[in-house]
Formats: C-alpha cells, structure tokens, sequence
C-alpha cells in the first residue's frame, strides 16, 4: 500500500521507534485527536477529505523520544474496521483505543476511567473475521502497561480494570428507544448483573483484530518481545450511565484530559518494557 485511501497517509508516515512503528492513539473524535496532539512536540497534523486527520508527533518520557500517532476512528465498528486496518497496512503496529464510554456499575463514578480487559461482542463488524464464540480480548501487555501508569500516576482509585460492552446501536440497544425497547433494557440491566463495566463502541471489534493479526501463540517471556506484530488496547473515560445520561461538557472535557495523560504514559510504560 502505497498510500491508503481513506487516511491518506503513506508506510513511512507511521514508520519510528526502531522498527516497531509509531504507537497509536485512536480516539473516536477527531477534536480529541487535536488535543492529543498539543501533548506531543515537532507535530506534524495530516488533513483529509474524510476528516479523519491524523496527528504525527513524538512524546518526550525520562528523555525518551517515543514516535506518536494519533488518529480518529469516527463512531463504531465499521469505521474502525476501515481505520484500524489501513494503520495496519501501513506498518501500525500499537494500537490503543481512547474513548468515552457509559458507566453500568454504580462503583464506576462519572469521570473515572476504565482499562478494557476484554469486550462484549454486541456488533456485527468483527463476525467476518471470526466466529461468535471467539471473545474480544485486549493485548495483556497493553492491559498491564495502563495498570502500572495509573499507579504511577496516582490514580489508581478512579481506573477500573475489566469488561465492556461494545454495542452497534446507541438509542436502541443502551438507551432502549424504539419499538424493542424494553428487550434492550433488559439485556442492557443483565450486562449490569454480570459485572461488565461499561458500554463503548469500538473496542471489541479492535481486540478481534489484534487477536487475528497478533500472531502467537506466544509465551509469557516472548509477549513483551517487540517483535509481536499486532497490540491492541483500550482505555475509557465513563462520561455519562443509562440514568443521569451525559456529564456537563466542562466535566467531560476534564474526565478527557485525564484520559489522555493516562494514555500517554501507558504508552511511555510499554515502549519502555518493548525496549
């Protein structure tokens, strides 16, 4: 792939750090990729005819020069599909999810966060590359690089580690609109009850891709090696539940930036274990 149709980026564009490419920040928004991109120096930003601008940089850890990308996936599995796998094609091989979510569980107060574990499989997208039974499951380096930089970050208390629901309808299926609202509500409440954490739309599908171009299996001394070929997380702010609906958008935008500095130095942790 010489330049990828919709991103319009080209292989050497997310090329960096020593061979393993630019780590990459996918939030769903693209006003939160211009944001990221204020955290990051020497930014190069990248317009196209889809909006999904991309913002190439480089984050500065302990002195450490680390190759950043940050790229808007737009809203739910099909866009990410179409995102996702043209970063892969061009040599992308670090992808972490940075996106809002609703929380399920009153333990999860709005404004926290929440590391994705793995995902409920509530979309189509990811059944053409694998069959139902397969679970949506992040990178467990991913996972465990976002665990020791919120403890390093100090906020340990407000991060939350487990399961979320990745759904294809907002109205419908979270909020229960429309003529089967009340089976949604229901299946939505049974979620509750089983102790997944939040509802997003993006990650499950993500984790299939990882899992299917992660290569493996790998071995527990091999799965921080950098020549892995695929990792794929998730880190969530919870900015709104089925019941008080969506915090002020001063809270959100707050709830966000935390988001974002856990991001970034979840990514300084792995790149630092990746060597």
């Amino acid at each position: 792939m010489a330049t990828a149709h919709h991103l319009e980026l080209t292989p050497e564009d997310l090329s960096g750090n020593g061979g393993i490419g630019r780590y990459v920040l996918l939030p769903g928004s693209v006003g939160r990729v211009h944001r990221i991109a204020k955290r990051l120096e020497d930014v190069d930003v990248r317009s196209n005819r889809r909006r999904l601008d991309a913002a190439l940089g480089t984050l500065v850890v302990d002195g450490r020069r680390i190759d950043i990308a940050a790229c808007p996936t737009g809203m739910g599995c099909p866009s990410v599909d179409i995102v996702a796998n043209e970063l892969r094609q061009l040599g992308a091989r670090r992808l972490l999810r940075v996106g809002t979510s609703g929380s399920l569980q009153r333990s999860i107060r709005l404004g926290d966060l929440v590391i994705a574990s793995a995902a409920v499989r509530d979309e189509g997208t990811s059944d053409a590359y694998a069959p139902r039974e397969m679970p949506a499951v992040a990178d467990p380096v991913w996972v465990q690089a976002l665990m020791r930089a919120a403890t390093d970050l100090g906020v340990g208390d407000n991060v939350h580690v487990g399961v979320v629901h990745t759904k294809d309808s907002f109205f419908g299926r979270e909020f229960g609109e429309g003529p089967d609202g009340e089976r949604n509500k229901a299946y939505m409440e049974h979620l509750t009850r089983c102790g997944v954490l939040a509802s997003e739309m993006e990650a499950a599908h993500l984790f299939v891709l990882g899992t299917v171009f992660g290569g493996g299996p790998w071995s527990v001394s091999e799965l921080t090696r950098r020549d892995v070929p695929m990792r794929c997380g998730a880190v969530l702010a919870a900015i709104g539940d089925i019941e008080d609906g969506i915090i002020p958008l001063d809270e959100e935008q707050a709830a966000e930036e935390r988001l974002i500095d856990l991001a970034l130095a979840a990514v300084g942790v792995l790149s630092g274990w990746e060597g």
